[in-house]
């Protein structure tokens, strides 16, 4: 008698709890605690709380697994229409985490390196577009690129370190492309030191070992020699074996 009272009054709170989430208010919008369940396997797939259409606090997202991870957290306490976001791996290590406006990414995000709280990169964002710095970071905290960006494409200065912080490369972008003076190093004393015009090599280009110029060519120049050069024998070529004397 007493299982069958106690199973019947877990049935009714169940019942009851039910009830409670995923309402309604009086204009249709959502109120109070929602949860939401993934279709096949009808396993958490999100859960959080609204207030008369808005959502509140935070909300958590769920893997579709047996063990329910929470993959990814949105917080909506800023209530100025932002929401700060955190993406999680299966082991609960950060990913990565930013501000989001409108379901954009804005301002920096920040992502970690591999089950590591240390910085991978840092972005920033605007309307959803990368805009402004973009830095890689080596596991040690060091600086490893930096890329400038301008309305999502890459506009500015690049420069690639080693981990001692030696500038393995210093380069400019323009719409994407490299455009202006660019400086290789290999970290054991040879650089090159050259110019780029939409995005191709121009001009003379320069190459050092260990601060002595040892060489130097214009690749545009050497590309048309070598065309005329191909022309010729491909000319040559078309000539019949055996002409005529006259």
């Amino acid at each position: 008698m007493k299982s069958i009272l106690f199973t019947l009054l877990a049935f009714l709170s169940l019942q009851t709890f039910a009830q409670e989430i995923n309402k309604m208010d009086e204009k249709g919008q959502r109120h109070g605690l929602w949860k939401g369940t993934y279709e096949a396997s009808k396993r958490p797939r999100y859960e959080g709380t609204f207030d008369h259409g808005k959502e509140t606090g935070t909300f958590k997202f769920f893997d579709d697994t047996k063990e329910v991870k929470v993959i990814a957290t949105r917080d909506f306490s800023a209530k100025d229409g932002s929401t700060y976001t955190t993406f999680f791996d299966q082991k609960g290590n950060k990913v990565s985490e930013g501000k989001e406006v409108n379901k954009l990414y804005e301002g920096e995000w920040k992502y970690f390196h591999f089950e590591s709280k240390e910085i991978m990169a840092t972005e920033n964002y605007a309307k959803g577009k990368l805009h402004g710095i973009k830095k890689v970071f080596y596991k040690n905290g060091k600086i490893a690129e930096e890329t400038t960006y301008v309305n999502g494409v890459k506009n500015g200065v690049y420069k690639k370190y080693s981990e001692k912080g030696d500038v393995f490369e210093d380069a400019i972008y323009k719409n994407d492309q490299f455009e202006g003076p660019v400086v290789y190093n290999d970290g054991a004393g040879k650089t090159i030191k050259g110019q780029f015009k939409d995005g191709k090599k121009s001009g003379i280009w320069k190459y050092y070992t260990n601060g002595k110029l040892t060489k130097e060519e214009n690749p545009n120049k050497a590309k048309k020699e070598k065309f005329k050069i191909d022309s010729k024998d491909k000319d040559a070529r078309k000539q019949p074996k055996n002409q005529p004397r006259g």
